[in-house]
């Protein structure tokens, strides 16, 4: 295991974690304005509460290591996640792309070195 690989994963993952753990943090305490925010994008806003459970548990997986498959689950779900909120602010026209893609940037790092540090047969 390379010691610069294993400080970018970890820098880069903590990174991504904490941003989107902020995100979580919104959902729950900041509901009234994400749901103008998921009404506008054209979400329905029952989807809130289960997303934000989503993301956390995808990160405590991430961060836990004790299952591959998993592991592998929360990463795809994340980058889908951002990818569709990418393209939905994208599409909008809102201008509110930039946190989405900087956090997909950084999702797709932390597989990159995660794949190189826990290989998978």
């Amino acid at each position: 295991m390379n010691k610069r690989d294993l400080i970018i994963y970890r820098v880069v993952t903590s990174l991504f974690s904490a941003l989107i753990l902020m995100g979580v943090g919104m959902y729950i305490f900041q509901h009234d304005m994400v749901k103008d925010m998921y009404t506008a994008l054209g979400f329905p806003t029952f989807l809130i509460y289960p997303v934000g459970i989503a993301k956390f548990l995808a990160i405590v997986t991430i961060w836990s290591n004790k299952s591959k498959f998993l592991k592998e689950w929360a990463y795809a779900g994340l980058f889908f996640n951002l990818l569709f909120a990418n393209m939905a602010h994208l599409n909008a026209g809102d201008g509110e792309y930039a946190g989405p893609a900087m956090v997909f940037i950084g999702i797709i790092v932390s597989y990159i070195y995660d794949r190189k540090l826990y290989p998978r047969n």
